[in-house]
């Protein structure tokens, strides 16, 4: 394994330790990264000694500007070097109680801090003294289980999620982001314990999550969270949406594995988590609107508008952010049905305007959302959409050049309004406000100061407002 050590900051952590007379490793996830060569800046170090004091001396070893962050209720200490990010800790063995996943720490020996790794493929160390430097210690047969692509727990499954729940959702995790396989006993340890992910914050179980959204095929995941229980204790809204139903020989499709479809469809296309999530929630409101109707058949109106008035409270208890990046997600959600009706219809100049001015700048997020969209099976369908969709996009762009409408705000202000007409802030201002800014959206007149201006003072006319002289 040395070739894989050729890091500067290795040969400094190697020289310290044999000046501590401690024994020192590289474990984890930087090694199994390694092996699988993948890029990792986060190294952890596991010494049988004070990780603390290793990681003081190593940061005055590598020059003056190098900071140590401290955490000594944990133990534990972290440096940044270049690129990398280093985590020092003294080995230790963990116990639990039943109602917490923070264990009891203590002092212990390397193969008791492997022994309290989750997997078999983060539980391989790498000697970093100098007469062993490069040794593998791999007890649990990792390598082996990095070369069948399995995700496995060294001890018993039931007892490594029963102590840690939060490790069920990093198997599950891994098992997506890596493509493993989640080995039998493991994966049925996680449907036995998966009541205790209520103990577990919904901060860590979001974190878990994004990780999935923003893996190369998010579904493996949805599908294990499915598969196991967890999926309808941490997400019931998504879970609600499995099934079909048949009436007089009509079905619809099941809106879990469609809503999925369009999620890795989309992951080729962008690493924006939050588009990612809108995917996710697009069609969440479908179950509360779904219903049966002998003319139409199965209908969901208005599942975007009440989708995206369900945004909000689904982030607030999954302790995502509460800020522009929800906001983002309840616009595309609500919007998301636009471009499709326009593909369905003749594309009119004053349609497009609309979804311009509504969209803004996320206008290329909702398109690329709504082509993933397209999950028929029928070619003939795919083509029709993809064609018309081709068409909106180019008239969105030949009118975006010529009227300037993203997030284009009205040439005349409320100011200019009440100046003219002698009006303090009333329901006439806003009147004529929104007539120039419909006016504009529908080509009646030109997105220009003086036509909005002249169009101001005849809607005022209209009002039985006179303008000052």
């Amino acid at each position: 394994m040395k070739k894989h050590l050729q890091h500067p900051v290795f040969s400094v952590i190697s020289e310290i330790a044999d000046q501590l007379n401690q024994e020192t490793y590289v474990i984890g996830g930087f090694v199994r990264d390694l092996i699988l060569e993948r890029p990792s800046p986060d190294i952890d170090v596991v010494t049988l000694g004070s990780g603390i004091h290793l990681a003081e001396l190593v940061a005055r070893k590598l020059g003056p500007s190098i900071q140590v962050s401290v955490f000594k209720t944990f133990g534990t200490a972290q440096l940044k070097y270049q690129s990398l990010e280093i985590e020092f800790v003294g080995a230790r063995k963990e116990s639990y109680n039943e109602d917490s996943r923070k264990p009891m720490v203590e002092n212990g020996t390397l193969e008791e801090d492997q022994n309290r790794r989750d997997f078999t493929i983060n539980a391989l160390a790498i000697c970093l003294n100098k007469k062993r430097f490069g040794e593998l210690i791999d007890p649990f047969g990792g390598i082996q289980d990095i070369k069948d692509q399995i995700i496995r727990t060294p001890l018993e499954p039931g007892i490594t999620f029963s102590d840690d729940p939060l490790r069920m959702m990093r198997a599950i995790r891994f098992a997506t982001q890596l493509g493993f396989t989640i080995e039998g006993k493991t994966l049925e340890a996680v449907s036995l314990n998966k009541k205790r992910i209520h103990i577990i914050s919904k901060e860590r179980i979001g974190e878990e999550l994004n990780k999935i959204i923003l893996s190369k095929k998010p579904s493996v995941g949805f599908r294990l969270l499915d598969s196991t229980g967890l999926l309808e204790i941490i997400f019931p809204e998504l879970h609600r949406m499995k099934g079909r139903e048949e009436v007089n020989g009509i079905g619809h499709k099941d809106n879990f594995y469609h809503t999925l479809e369009v999620l890795d469809r989309i992951a080729p296309h962008t690493q924006n988590l939050w588009l990612r999530w809108s995917a996710l929630l697009h069609d969440i409101a479908k179950p509360a609107t779904k219903k049966y109707s002998p003319q139409f058949g199965w209908t969901f109106y208005s599942h975007n508008f009440i989708g995206s008035k369900m945004v909000p409270a689904l982030f607030k208890r999954m302790k995502l952010p509460m800020n522009e990046k929800m906001k983002y997600v309840q616009k595309i959600v609500e919007l998301h049905m636009r471009p499709i009706v326009l593909s369905e219809e003749e594309v009119t100049d004053s349609a497009i305007r609309r979804l311009l001015f509504e969209a803004g700048d996320d206008i290329d997020d909702l398109m690329t959302l709504c082509e993933a969209d397209i999950t028929s099976k029928n070619p003939e369908k795919v083509k029709k959409y993809y064609g018309n969709f081709q068409l909106v996009r180019q008239k969105l762009k030949d009118l975006e050049e010529r009227d300037h409408i993203r997030n284009f705000q009205p040439p005349v202000s409320g100011e200019t309004i009440m100046e003219v007409f002698g009006l303090g802030p009333s329901r006439e201002v806003g009147l004529i406000k929104t007539a120039i800014k419909d006016a504009i959206l529908d080509g009646i007149i030109p997105n220009e100061q003086v036509a909005a201006y002249v169009f101001m003072l005849e809607k005022g006319k209209e009002l039985g407002l006179k303008a000052r002289e």
